[in-house]
């Protein structure tokens, strides 16, 4: 019985003294923070230049001269390839010929006229005939110019479709141009960020930034100038299009990479992602009470940012939030704790509030 006692004793010692330092143990408490700050969109893109055209032949005959090469840039108005023109050259010389036989009859026909030997109707069918012979030389001459294609615009050549001497069709694709002055940047924004967006930035274009291929930032910043009419049923989404210069040359048509959209918001309720967990794709907190116990709150996360969560609905600006030790306690377990300012502790994470 002695034994038995002693050993409760020691029992009850030990116990006490291990609650006693159950009590003694203090948690990392804080609040969260409400202030202004901005959170960035990321979102894949397609890079398309401002004018990119295919070059077609528009007139039959073998290929007799390229004047470039693959990736030149070439001016506007220059010469870049040359289809036979022989037998086109020959059909301007037939129709300069029949324009001339033509004015020749209207003069003596009309000569004729004036001094009413001939009806005034036998002048018209000559002036017609003149013209008719005008009109034709007009459309030869526009055949043999079709034979030179020259650049349209400013800008860069493509690979060729066709080699020298190769015979080509009318409508036949010999090659593209691209206009990379500027570049048009396509990314797709589903429809609640679009209301956001549309709400927020009604009487302004925002600026975006453009992550290449090689993780790296585009030098320059784009400007959001369009939004295409419909959404897509499909996945809800709508494009966006951004300008971006390009004085560099060094996007070109048919790069991918990311477009970063930095999106304000104002007054809002920040929390350090370490104060939270998950349980069943839901974020939780504990909220420490007035009685210094500790309750489950589910909370709505409404942005995302590195280290940090912008929090919509769950919990209020001055209520203290469980910072550290989350694995250690349960509902209704009563701590102590020390409470650190909200503003101390996101200084010490990577990602600061504005």
């Amino acid at each position: 019985m002695l034994m038995g006692l002693f050993a409760l004793l020691c029992h009850a010692s030990c116990t006490s003294k291990k609650e006693e330092k159950e009590a003694t143990e203090k948690y990392l408490v804080t609040s969260p923070l409400k202030t202004d700050t901005s959170i960035t969109k990321e979102y894949v893109c397609q890079i398309r230049s401002i004018n990119h055209i295919e070059l077609r032949a528009q007139e039959k005959g073998y290929l007799q001269t390229i004047y470039v090469d693959e990736g030149q840039f070439v001016k506007k108005g220059q010469l870049l390839f040359k289809i036979m023109p022989k037998i086109y050259e020959a059909e301007m010389q037939k129709a300069k010929a029949e324009a001339r036989v033509a004015e020749v009859e209207y003069q003596n026909t009309k000569s004729l006229a004036d001094r009413n030997i001939v009806s005034p109707n036998e002048l018209t069918m000559a002036s017609a005939k003149y013209d008719k012979a005008k009109a034709e030389l007009g459309l030869a001459q526009v055949h043999l110019g079709f034979t030179e294609i020259r650049a349209p615009f400013d800008g860069i050549i493509d690979r060729f479709h066709v080699r020298l001497g190769s015979l080509v069709g009318e409508g036949d694709l010999l090659t593209t141009l691209s206009d990379n002055s500027q570049m048009w940047v396509y990314f797709n924004v589903p429809e609640a960020e679009y209301l956001n967006y549309n709400t927020k930035t009604r009487n302004s274009k925002p600026t975006v930034s453009l992550v290449m291929a090689n993780n790296e930032v585009f030098g320059h910043t784009g400007i959001v100038e369009t939004i295409e009419a419909d959404f897509d049923n499909e996945t809800g989404n709508i494009p966006f299009r951004a300008t971006f210069p390009n004085p560099e040359k060094l996007l070109r048509h048919g790069e991918t990479g990311n477009i970063l959209m930095v999106e304000p918001i104002s007054n809002a309720l920040i929390i350090p992602q370490k104060a939270t967990f998950e349980v069943l794709d839901k974020k939780y907190v504990f909220v420490v009470g007035k009685d210094n116990k500790v309750q489950t709150r589910e909370i709505t996360v409404g942005a995302d940012m590195e280290d940090l969560f912008v929090v919509t609905s769950g919990l209020a600006e001055n209520e203290k939030i469980l910072l550290e030790g989350l694995r250690k306690v349960k509902d209704g377990d009563k701590i102590s704790y020390d409470y650190q300012e909200p503003k101390s502790v996101i200084s010490h994470l990577k990602l600061h509030a504005e």
